[in-house]
C-alpha cells in the first residue's frame, strides 16, 4: 500500500522549474493554490505548461504568477478564448502575504515558482522566497554537479 502512496506522488508533479534552483538561493518554501479557468485544467492534465520563465509579483496585498505559459489544447471549446500568457492569482493565508512583503522588500528577494503539481485534485505551485545568485556562486554549482558526475562514472567503471 505505501508503494501506492508514492507512486502516487511521483505522479502529481505538473511542471518543474529547473532554471530557479540554478539562479536563485532558495530561503523558504510556500504552496500556494491557483486561480484557473477550465481550459487550462485541461491543459494542464495534458503537460501543457512551461513555467521556466514565470515569477510572482505582489499587487495590492495578492500574489500573481506572471510568465508561466499554459497552451491550450486544440480541442478547446470554440466559446472560449484562450490566452496562453494570462496572469494567474495566486492563493495563500493573509498573513503568509504579510510576511512575504517584508521579505520581498528587502534588497535581493524575489519570489518564483518552483513547481506545479496537483494535490487532492487541486493545482498547486510551490512558490519560493529566493535570492539571487551571483555569477560565481552559478560556476560553483556547475563544478559541483560536474564533480558528482565523475564519481558516479568512476563508480560505475569500477564495478564492471
Amino acid at each position: 500500500m505505501s508503494s501506492k502512496a508514492s507512486a502516487k506522488t511521483t505522479d502529481s508533479r505538473i511542471a518543474d522549474n529547473k532554471k530557479a534552483l540554478f539562479n536563485y538561493a532558495i530561503e523558504e518554501r510556500f504552496e500556494a493554490g491557483m486561480v484557473l479557468q477550465g481550459w487550462e485544467v485541461k491543459a494542464l492534465r495534458d503537460g501543457k505548461v512551461q513555467l521556466t520563465d514565470g515569477y510572482v509579483v505582489i499587487r495590492e496585498g495578492e500574489l500573481f504568477l506572471i510568465g508561466c505559459q499554459i497552451n491550450p489544447l486544440k480541442t478547446a471549446s470554440t466559446h472560449v478564448s484562450p490566452d496562453s500568457v494570462r496572469t494567474k492569482k495566486l492563493l495563500l493565508h493573509k498573513d503568509q502575504i504579510r510576511r512575504l512583503i517584508g521579505k520581498v522588500e528587502q534588497k535581493g528577494h524575489t519570489l518564483v515558482p518552483l513547481n506545479l503539481h496537483w494535490k487532492n485534485g487541486k493545482v498547486k505551485c510551490e512558490v519560493a522566497l529566493a535570492k539571487g545568485k551571483a555569477e560565481h556562486d552559478k560556476r560553483d554549482t556547475i563544478k559541483e554537479r560536474e564533480g558528482k558526475r565523475e564519481v558516479e562514472r568512476a563508480m560505475k567503471q569500477r564495478s564492471r
